[in-house]
């Protein structure tokens, strides 16, 4: 029988898997704006094809492609009535993906914020925790691992996502976004929110998406601070350029066409994993821009794969590469 998630971060790190949904509209499988995560009925090879490369890169979970599957979200695009099989499809494929891997991979569900939320309405909050409690129904019947909600900016609503995942018994994992101002909407700042999810009884917290590593390390540091060592941490940034005044990537004119403009190299990918290992997070991953080569170099860094590549050298002292060219001449 496989280590459950909680198992493998009381033993090291576990590494993360990417972003989907840009990556997938880059491909020309999602629409931008919307963003909802149609290739799970619509391109079911195209996003298993994207989870392998995960795989191949080091990844340890894999996440259900569920991000923004959610009915009213669904909704805007016409497709509330698919709000099921998108969740059992995106189940499976993860989990087939997930059984192909030579080593134990395990699937994480996913749930997001929901747009619904409004503190001062609590017909929102019914309505909020009946959305969470629809993905779950259909992901635990499919076979999850564990659950990471993300990408919360009220933090209200995601202690109705804690609560939904409570109720099922599965490990939760929940993450907030980091906005420009990162305090939630409420007004609790970066410590204050882990603090009380972990209050809360969620086992693993901490920051995903939105904020680069430049931006997002500041805000592990304080939320790191916040909790005890016991508490699980988790931190998934950006592959993306922020700027001072803007560090949420999303904020930014570049987004959603021009996002080429903002891609990190995958060497800062690789020590951002290295920072957040040193700050005392056991769950790295990475989110929006992320894709295999950033998290190949990531797993190189926290020894996950090995770094080592097979010797070669020209035999002839003329060079056999255009890398190898302008090596040699600038020797």
């Amino acid at each position: 029988m496989s280590e459950g998630i909680l198992q493998r971060l009381s033993e090291g790190i576990v590494l993360g898997d990417g972003g989907y949904l840009l990556e997938l509209e880059r491909r020309g499988y999602v629409q931008a704006g919307p963003f909802v995560p149609e290739p799970s009925i619509t391109n079911p090879e195209a996003l298993a094809n994207l989870h392998r490369e995960f795989v191949d890169a080091g990844v340890d979970v894999l996440q259900t492609l569920t991000f923004y599957a959610s009915e009213d979200k669904l909704a805007t695009v016409g497709l509330e009535g698919r709000v099921d099989d998108m969740n059992r499809e995106a189940t499976r494929i993860a989990r087939r993906v997930a059984g192909e891997a030579e080593r134990d991979v395990l699937v994480a569900g996913n749930l997001s914020c929901a747009w619904v939320y409004r503190p001062e309405d609590r017909e929102t909050h019914r309505r909020t925790r009946e959305l969470f409690d629809r993905q779950l129904d259909v992901m635990t019947a499919e076979g999850v691992d564990f659950v990471i909600a993300e990408t919360f900016n009220w933090l209200g609503e995601a202690m109705i996502a804690a609560e939904a995942i409570k109720a099922t018994g599965l490990p939760a994992m929940i993450t907030m976004g980091p906005d420009n101002d990162p305090n939630s909407f409420e007004g609790y700042s970066p410590g204050e929110q882990v603090r009380r999810l972990a209050d809360a009884g969620v086992d693993i917290v901490g920051a995903n998406c939105l904020r680069s590593p430049r931006y997002m390390l500041p805000i592990m540091e304080e939320m790191r601070a916040a909790v005890p060592d016991s508490v699980h941490m988790a931190a998934q940034p950006v592959a993306f350029h922020g700027t001072d005044e803007r560090p949420n990537f999303v904020s930014l004119p570049e987004f959603p066409y021009e996002l080429e403009k903002l891609t990190l190299p995958r060497a800062a990918m690789g020590e951002f994993a290295r920072r957040a290992r040193d700050l005392g997070y056991n769950y790295i991953g990475s989110c929006c821009g992320s894709v295999a080569a950033h998290v190949r170099e990531m797993a190189r860094a926290l020894g996950k794969t090995s770094s080592d590549e097979r010797e070669w050298r020209t035999r002839t002292g003329i060079a056999q590469s255009g890398y190898e060219l302008h090596r040699m001449t600038e020797q």
